[in-house]
């Protein structure tokens, strides 16, 4: 493929998967994977998603504002999955397209099923240091994979019934938090070249876009129906990248 397509292709992607998190506070990371992988194999994917990611959550942050006390809310959760990203993405370095693929897929599906219906219980408030240990170790490992730890944040904050605002508060500041070591690792480990990062950065652009064009649904419509076609092609994108697990060539 040459450059000007990927850009091309990138550019539309990162775009879709702004708009995303721009309704929904998560989701981007997975839904630009997932459509990527589709053109280019797993890490370029991951790779390219990274400087979009940083970017966008720290747009995100700043402008929900409350910064300090969000920090002090989700210290441990934040420091657990700094840990959990770093060991994995380490002890991971080696995994197949295949198995990346498949587990991205199974990821998706996870991320559509807690975003459709609540499936979590409310925890009581003297519960909660160890469900930040417990959620953010499963988002340690699910992020240091795919870089899509949507699913296992959100299934943390439905524990705490937080509202709209909070969520996009947290997950911002949580997502920006996690994806600094992935950033990182992958630089140290060789995925991310100087190509990559450049491309990765450009692709900040078309994000920042498709975000603003979400805030728009989340601030001034339900979005209900928006939501449920963007979760009816997560499913679609799931099932197709475990099918193309199975029969990876």
């Amino acid at each position: 493929m040459d450059h000007t397509t990927t850009l091309i292709i990138a550019g539309a992607a990162f775009f879709f998967a702004g708009a995303v998190k721009g309704l929904a506070g998560i989701g981007m990371p997975t839904a630009a994977i997932a459509l990527m992988t589709l053109f280019l194999d797993p890490r370029t994917a991951i790779a390219l998603v990274l400087f979009p990611m940083i970017g966008s959550n720290a747009w995100q942050l700043f402008r929900a504002g409350y910064l300090r006390r969000t920090a002090r809310r989700y210290a441990l959760f934040a420091f657990v999955l700094l840990a959990g990203v770093a060991l994995t993405v380490f002890a991971t370095q080696n995994t197949g397209d295949r198995a990346l693929l498949a587990f991205l897929g199974l990821v998706i599906l996870l991320f559509v099923a807690v975003s459709w219906r609540g499936v979590v219980p409310p925890l009581p408030a003297r519960y909660d240091n160890a469900a930040q240990v417990g959620f953010a170790l499963f988002a340690g490992v699910v992020g240091g994979m795919t870089a899509g730890w949507g699913a296992p944040l959100a299934m943390y904050l439905a524990t705490k019934q937080v509202d709209k605002e909070e969520f996009v508060r947290a997950s911002g500041f949580l997502i920006f938090v996690g994806s600094l070591p992935l950033c990182v690792a992958y630089i140290q480990l060789g995925f991310m070249t100087g190509p990559l990062a450049g491309l990765s950065a450009a692709m900040l652009l078309p994000t920042l876009i498709g975000f603003s064009l979400g805030e728009v649904f989340r601030n001034r419509l339900t979005g209900d129906g928006f939501r449920t076609a963007i979760l009816v092609i997560f499913v679609l994108m799931g099932l197709n990248l475990i099918r193309r697990a199975i029969w990876y060539g």
